[in-house]
């Protein structure tokens, strides 16, 4: 919920890629609650993107090389690899069980990603949340974060994810569906991303503020990182029961309504709102996976830094 105090946003410059997107509200639940609405879904294209059979995608802000033939790169980072990632939704269907109405699943909206170095950072815990940090946590629309991410100082690629894996049209998942995106990256380099968890007010899932480190003693990692990325409520608008609250998607009358409320950026954890909430691990996986290279950093399961305990 936005006010006459709404924070600065980050820096930007000119999008190495540029996306165009179109913002619809969507009030019913027959679709992906048979298949979820979204009040402020995106639905995204960016100029060269596209579905590959199989349900493959490729992200249409990802850097490919001249030839178009190797996976592995030069830039002045140094030598970059490609990296897919899935973030899939694996709530029950029954996650939600509110006192007052209908149990339901967490639904994951669109979101925005980013692949920068490790002093970029996608928010800061106890601060405000930027302009459009807030409209993702709150109505699912990446289009704002993106705009803030893309072109901005130590940001080397970033983008949104809008579409289903498996093909179908662009917004909100539910339960087996997933994003994906490729990107390319250098030793050093960390990942990002957000995507609201629906229904709620203003929370969101994301990784530490500084991201998920893609190499680890030059090895890339590989696998399932989920336990990296933490459940967040932005602070800006006041939380209602879980699946629930009428100023929650899809009940809210539109994008941006319900109490607006003056809060830091905080883990869902020390947030004392007398809710409950179904875990990370009940409703997102994070996986990622370097193509054309062998990844040493982490296997698959094997999780290292928790995303209740990364400090950076």
């Amino acid at each position: 919920m936005t006010d006459d105090s709404t924070p600065p946003t980050r820096e930007t410059a000119t999008t190495r890629t540029t996306a165009t997107t179109r913002r619809t509200v969507l009030t019913g639940v027959a679709g992906v609650l048979a298949t979820a609405g979204l009040a402020g879904a995106q639905e995204t294209t960016t100029e060269g993107g596209e579905t590959t059979e199989g349900g493959e995608t490729t992200a249409g802000d990802q850097t490919t090389t001249e030839s178009g033939e190797s996976d592995e790169t030069t830039t002045e980072r140094g030598e970059t690899l490609r990296f897919q990632v899935r973030i899939v939704n694996v709530s029950a269907p029954n996650a939600l069980t509110p006192d007052e109405g209908e149990s339901g699943p967490v639904i994951l909206s669109p979101g925005a990603y980013a692949v920068h170095s490790p002093d970029v950072q996608l928010f800061a815990p106890d601060e405000s949340a930027s302009a459009g940090l807030e409209s993702l946590a709150e109505d699912g629309d990446p289009s704002g974060l993106g705009d803030e991410l893309s072109g901005a100082e130590g940001v080397f690629e970033a983008g949104a994810f809008a579409e289903p894996v498996a093909g179908g049209e662009a917004g909100p998942i539910g339960p087996g569906s997933a994003y994906g995106f490729e990107f390319e990256a250098a030793p050093g380099d960390r990942l990002s991303f957000a995507t609201m968890f629906v229904p709620s007010n203003d929370l969101f899932f994301a990784p530490g503020p500084s991201g998920i480190e893609l190499f680890r003693d030059g090895d890339a990692i590989a696998g399932d990182v989920t336990r990296q990325v933490g459940l967040w409520d932005a602070g800006t608008e006041q939380n209602e029961a879980p699946g629930a609250g009428p100023n929650q998607a899809p009940r809210q009358s539109g994008p941006d309504t319900g109490p607006a409320e003056d809060a830091p950026v905080r883990r869902i954890e020390e947030v004392e709102d007398g809710y409950e909430y179904p875990s990370v691990s009940e409703s997102i996986q994070l996986l990622v996976v370097p193509q054309g290279g062998s990844g040493g950093g982490l296997t698959e399961g094997d999780e290292t830094t928790g995303g209740e305990e990364t400090t950076d």
